[in-house]
């Protein structure tokens, strides 16, 4: 199903969500696609909608969504998070991500990406009181 990132390499990915997690309210998904042959930004979207839209209290989830064999990602903030970054967030992030892709180093842009979206959902969504798992933390396939 996925050539580009080992076993090990996936449960990294989903420890270091879980890690990311647990330092704010904020929750993190990553969606990998091997199917897509339309508009990827359309697709990612409508994953979006299915995996993350106004699926958390504080409106603040984040979807990296990867079409590996098409070298293509497309990271979606929900609302909350949005307007606490703002685009040149994503911008910046995306181009840091598929520089990684872009020497084959798939693992290491994602993680990267999943660190530094952690850092920042920690600076604006911080715990204060319980910090329930709205969403799941496993990778996702298409």
């Amino acid at each position: 199903m996925n050539t580009f990132l080992t076993d090990y390499q996936m449960a990294s990915l989903v420890e270091a969500i879980q890690t990311a997690e647990n330092q704010s309210t904020g929750e993190i998904r990553i969606h990998i696609d091997s199917t897509t042959e339309g508009n990827n930004a359309e697709i990612a979207f409508e994953v979006f909608k299915k995996l993350c839209k106004d699926q958390t209290a504080e409106k603040n989830a984040v979807l990296f969504h990867v079409n590996f064999e098409q070298q293509y990602l497309t990271i979606i903030g929900d609302e909350g998070i949005h307007k606490k970054v703002h685009q040149q967030f994503w911008d910046q992030m995306h181009d840091e991500i598929t520089t990684a892709f872009s020497k084959g180093k798939y693992f290491e842009g994602l993680k990267k990406g999943i660190v530094e979206t952690g850092i920042e959902l920690k600076k604006h969504f911080p715990i204060v009181g319980e910090n329930p798992n709205e969403l799941p933390n496993e990778i996702t396939f298409s």
